[in-house]
């Protein structure tokens, strides 16, 4: 059985916090399984998988303080366990584009929510329209959809969802290799 840990950082950005992190967890005798790491204004924040025998997992926890005070982040470990992949359901990309107001990503959260599907990844931005400086918004979600519902219904209902709101979507099967199934 595979050792696994989530570590996530948050804290003031500034270059090599990414090289000291993924040292400390390599000299732990771990390897970085999975990540994700974004500047969020002034802010870095990271969250990492790693994977390790149960004694460097231990190190890791321990270095705790460590990090902490020497990169000046909010660092959080939690361990987990490999997750089953959903044997009965099928990975779909949902790419959204709007005029940005708020309550978008809640609205298409909400919507598959309300259908027991269940967001795996999300990733949003904010940006000027070319030309004409109108403030723009991005969604991408990859999304598990259980296998009993049918796929033609949904996207229509999506799609006429997507034009009560007046956002531009498109939903379509995760091609082979473009996410972690």
């Amino acid at each position: 059985m595979k050792n696994l840990l989530v570590l996530s950082a948050l804290g003031a950005d500034r270059p090599g916090i990414v090289n000291r992190l993924s040292r400390a967890i390599l000299d732990s005798g771990c390897n970085i399984e999975d990540s994700r790491m974004a500047v969020l204004g002034e802010e870095f924040a990271l969250i990492v998988m790693i994977s390790g025998t149960w004694d460097a997992i231990a190190k890791i926890e321990a270095m705790v303080p460590k990090l902490e005070s020497s990169l000046e982040l909010t660092v959080t470990v939690r361990r987990t366990a490999e997750r089953a992949r959903g044997a009965g359901t099928i990975p779909y990309m949902v790419d959204v584009i709007a005029m940005d107001h708020p309550g978008i990503v809640h609205d298409v959260a909400a919507f598959f929510s309300d259908r027991q599907i269940n967001i795996e990844e999300m990733s949003t931005g904010s940006y000027a329209a070319a030309h004409t400086g109108t403030p723009m918004f991005s969604l991408a979600l990859v999304i598990s959809i259980p296998a009993e519902i049918h796929i033609a219904r949904l996207r229509d209902e999506f799609m006429d969802f997507c034009d009560e709101l007046n956002l531009d979507a498109v939903m379509e099967p995760v091609k082979a290799g473009s996410a972690k199934y």
